[in-house]
């Protein structure tokens, strides 16, 4: 018995093992607790290793290369098309035994334990920035009710906790003040929280020359400039800075048939975090370009035929491509000479 490929689909507690031979024949195909996961390979030659790349899917394709396997990650919706019937486990380890094999199959590198420490931060940082804005919203959809409205911003938020916190006001009763303050002391404790984060996040920053490279281009600051060098350990995974942006969802989403190219809004596939992300520190560009038309020619040209979110979000896919330039040239971003156009050149400097 010559194992040369298998399939191995993750779970909490069992896993399922679809194992087969160099002619494709199914050698072993049983499920294995969590403990027996490292003891079933560690008696094996070193073979080829497929997983789809969903949770502690790095952690284990570590631990396989440890024993000296070949581990590749597959994204979940290309497994999909491989599943004959039915949806099991043993059905999803048969189907990624067959598709890690495939010449023209995708794969997810993976990540080093820095990397995906460094996204935690990042990711604990976007959690409770949405648990802030929702006890704002809570906060003044209360205080609406009673008449008291405050400007949206940070002195208007202000504001509406200063009715909260002010004692002996005759416009908010002492039931609805005992009722909002714990909304307030969550908001005060989430804000300490998140300042926590942010200066981790720019500890990160100045220890990453890659990191500090990404944020001289325009619109990259350190919170998305540490986000990508996680997020894209390899730069060479990708041949061009547009299958960068392509794999974050930033070219338009494709319905072409019979030579004729239909194009739509933007796929959003890939990364939402960086995505997101890269947009909004796009649309802060924007906002430059509109009070300095002259540093920024080629948007002013784009605003004055496309509304300022469509100039965004293609100011966003020139970002990354740029971005996947700085990384895999090992330079520094340099502002180019001219720049009409938005699709001319990496904008790197000659």
């Amino acid at each position: 018995m010559h194992i040369t490929t298998i399939g191995l689909d993750l779970a909490k507690s069992v896993f399922q093992v679809h194992c087969v031979d160099a002619t494709g024949q199914v050698v072993v195909n049983k499920a294995i607790r969590r403990g027996q996961v490292l003891a079933f390979f560690a008696k094996l030659d070193p073979c080829l290793v497929g997983m789809e790349a969903c949770a502690t899917a790095h952690h284990w394709a570590r631990e396989l290369i440890k024993l000296g396997h070949e581990v590749r990650l597959i994204p979940p919706a290309y497994v999909k098309p491989y599943v004959r019937r039915g949806k099991n486990d043993a059905a999803d380890a048969a189907a990624i035994c067959e598709a890690v094999g495939r010449p023209s199959m995708r794969f997810v590198p993976v990540k080093p334990v820095e990397n995906q420490a460094a996204l935690m931060a990042h990711r604990s940082r976007d959690l409770l920035i949405g648990q802030r804005t929702r006890l704002i919203n809570a906060l003044r959809a209360h205080l609406a009710e009673l008449g008291l409205v405050a400007a949206q911003g940070r002195e208007g938020l202000a504001k509406l906790i200063g009715f909260v916190a002010a004692e002996g006001g005759e416009a908010l009763p002492p039931n609805a003040r005992a009722a909002l303050i714990p909304l307030v002391r969550q908001l005060q404790s989430l804000q300490q929280e998140i300042g926590a984060l942010d200066k981790i996040i720019q500890v990160q920053h100045r220890a990453s020359k890659e990191s500090m490279r990404l944020a001289t281009i325009p619109g990259i600051g350190p919170l998305i400039a540490t986000a990508i060098t996680a997020t894209v350990t390899d730069p060479s995974a990708f041949k061009s800075g547009r299958d960068l942006a392509a794999w974050i969802g930033l070219v338009p989403r494709q319905n072409s048939s019979g030579g004729k190219a239909r194009l739509g809004g933007i796929s959003k596939q890939g990364d939402r975090y960086l995505r997101k992300l890269l947009v909004v520190g796009a649309s802060a560009v924007v906002r430059q370009a509109r009070s300095n038309p002259g540093k920024y020619p080629w948007i002013a040209q784009l605003l004055a035929r496309r509304p300022a979110k469509v100039v965004a979000v293609a100011l966003a896919n020139r970002t990354a491509r740029i971005a996947w330039a700085v990384l895999a040239r090992g330079e520094t971003y340099r502002a180019p000479e001219c720049s009409a156009s938005p699709a001319g050149g990496s904008a790197m400097g000659a």
